[in-house]
């Protein structure tokens, strides 16, 4: 009887392709013993003598559908998107660049710029904290460095320009400048390893980040006391701008102040004495308005495709128009006019000659 049960069994399951066992199959087939802990309980609890009737059948439950992830949509404005720029191959700030698989564009300041692959090396929290860091420290020196030539008394200064490493120091500006670096030293001793989260600003930054990364945001020191964080708008969006605003003037301040301590290395002149930025001049404003106003007209096509070329923007041909007929129209307008003054002030002039040789 036995040995029938086994027989049926087995044909069932290669006609099906599977049958779950019971327990006297797992033991009788091909005579081997090998029983896992609960089929030999089985085993041991049903009787010897069951006909083939009265076998119980061992019903497999279907199973459970899997559920799939079901998407949520999130509201950008209220939690920073990862992967802004994975879709990119190239650096945004230098198209002939490979973007670094770190940088997606999650952060403020992330371009996808970093040819020297620092953030591949290093931690990239770590490397957000030491550029911000810089970055501030920059913004007030770059306004610090020419106000101090301009009006600091000369005995603080060096020939007129800001003491530094390459314009030398006296021993008063010495000791001023060690008792800086020992402050912000300081400041970096019992800041670096700093906890953000648990303070105000700290909490809303571990929000807008959670879909990125569970750190926050680097240079958080939970300090806003003109309560301006959120001026373009309360939400992770808005506080994200005002980051990126600062990073990119502070990037802005660490090339001014390099540029500072060039220009007097190489020419031994304060910046202030013969700079067209430091002095009253057409020259800052005019390049500016002209750059303004080529940009909106034209631009240089995609550097990764040669040949690279000026070409119009999107509105920049019609623009081009725009001003084409405006300077025709005033033409046909104020022409005659322009013709009529000159003719009058020939005459005015003739006439005044006249009257000179009558007299």
């Amino acid at each position: 009887m036995k040995f029938s049960l086994a027989a049926t069994l087995s044909l069932i399951t290669a006609a099906n392709g599977f049958v779950a066992p019971n327990s006297r199959q797992v033991g009788q087939v091909g005579r081997m013993q090998v029983l896992s802990e609960p089929a030999a309980a089985v085993e041991a609890a049903a009787p010897e003598n069951v006909s083939e009737a009265e076998a119980p059948v061992m019903e497999v439950a279907a199973p459970e559908p899997v559920a799939e992830p079901v998407e949520v949509n999130v509201d950008p404005r209220e939690k920073i998107q990862p992967g802004r720029f994975d879709n990119i191959s190239y650096s945004q700030a230098c198209p002939l660049l490979e973007k670094p698989a770190n940088l997606d564009g999650s952060h403020a300041g992330d371009f996808g710029f970093d040819p020297l692959g620092l953030s591949q090396e290093f931690d990239l929290y770590y490397m957000q904290e030491c550029e911000l860091r810089h970055a501030r420290l920059a913004m007030l020196a770059v306004a610090g460095w020419p106000l101090s030539e301009l009006v600091a008394p000369s005995w603080m200064l060096q020939d007129g320009r800001a003491p530094s490493v390459l314009n030398g120091v006296n021993p008063l500006s010495f000791l001023g400048i060690v008792t800086a670096l020992g402050a912000f030293g300081y400041l970096e001793y019992t800041t670096s390893l700093r906890k953000v989260t648990g303070k105000k600003l700290g909490d809303i930054h571990e929000q807008d980040m959670s879909l990125v990364w569970k750190y926050g945001v680097a240079g958080d020191y939970n300090f806003d006391p003109a309560n301006l964080y959120s001026s373009l708008g309360d939400d992770a969006a808005g506080r994200k701008g005002l980051r990126q605003l600062e990073i990119t003037q502070g990037r802005y301040a660490m090339l001014g102040i390099t540029y500072f301590a060039a220009w007097e290395a190489l020419t031994g002149h304060a910046i202030v004495e013969n700079n067209p930025l430091f002095h009253p001049n057409a020259l800052v404003p005019i390049a500016a308005i002209s750059y303004f106003a080529w940009s909106q007209i034209y631009q240089v096509s995609d550097i990764r495709n040669a040949p690279i070329k000026i070409e119009y923007t999107k509105d920049g041909e019609d623009i081009l128009r725009g001003i084409e007929r405006t300077s025709d129209n005033v033409k046909r307008e104020m022409g005659p006019k322009v013709e009529s003054a000159m003719k009058f002030a020939a005459q005015s002039v003739e006439k005044f000659k006249q009257l000179q040789e009558s007299a």
